[in-house]
């Protein structure tokens, strides 16, 4: 899943895609790279953003979903909290609704129930302006199960297929780094939930904390965080540098495969 932010305050590359013909040439490249799914995002959700209201975000995203649609051969996901921007983006032409906020938003669920759009679902304590201020768990593992299991049995009492249902436990989204090492020592543990995981991971903070790493030297632990996430049954990753990811986990799923045939 490759990364397009229409935002000018994303904690990595807000602004850089802002001009329709950058996003459209950006969203071809990532194609062309190896994603198999394009993620457009009109409202930042990195701790302590600012909201962003309902017009602006639509603004933002529907056209060039819109363009998206005509021109690529690819699942265009739209990551949003706000009902009204998922029922749009699925008429502008998405098939995927990424939600951080995991359909709690009254009417979120009516709002792509009635559609055929795939879901995920991700794990968020807190909201994105305070989520990191003081993150606690119980058991950082049996609290986010348990909360994307809620989720899951919420939207499917609601009609929703659960077929039609992924799950994302939020890496860096109301977590410490000790919280989302945790995460990502144990996602086989997500298969209880009986749905695909989608993983976000890329460049996120942890990697400065536990690394000393700005944003743009993050690359490398990203790609080896993902290479290790789809060896631990992870479906989907979601990538601001998708080349360098694609070419690696084509070289780890080699490997894997030579293994099985030796």
């Amino acid at each position: 899943m490759g990364i397009l932010n229409l935002t000018p305050d994303s904690f990595s590359d807000g602004g850089r895609w802002l001009q329709a013909h950058d996003a459209l040439d950006h969203a071809a490249q990532m194609v062309s790279d190896g994603a198999a799914l394009i993620d457009v995002g009109g409202e930042s959700t990195r701790p302590g953003a600012a909201a962003v209201t309902e017009a602006e975000e639509l603004d933002r995203v529907v056209p060039i979903i819109e363009q998206l649609a005509k021109r690529l051969d690819v699942v265009i996901s739209i990551d949003t909290m706000k009902p009204a921007v998922m029922r749009a983006a699925i008429a502008a032409g998405a098939t995927m609704v990424n939600d951080v906020n995991a359909l709690r938003e009254p009417g979120a669920i009516e709002a792509v129930a009635a559609s055929q759009a795939a879901i995920c679902l991700m794990h968020m304590q807190g909201e994105p302006r305070t989520m990191q201020s003081a993150p606690q768990y119980q058991d950082v593992m049996a609290d986010v199960i348990a909360a994307l299991s809620e989720r899951i049995e919420a939207c499917t009492q609601m009609g929703v297929a659960r077929a039609r249902l992924l799950a994302d436990p939020g890496i860096g989204f109301g977590k410490t780094l000790a919280h989302n090492l945790t995460l990502l020592a144990n996602l086989d543990a997500f298969k209880i939930l009986d749905v695909p995981l989608l993983l976000g991971v890329s460049r996120k903070s942890l990697f400065g904390q536990l690394l000393g790493l700005k944003v743009h030297e993050r690359l490398l632990p990203s790609v080896v965080a993902a290479v290790l996430a789809v060896e631990s049954g992870v479906a989907i990753v979601r990538a601001h540098d998708v080349a360098e990811t694609v070419l690696a986990l084509k070289t780890a799923e080699a490997i894997r495969h030579a293994r099985r045939e030796s």
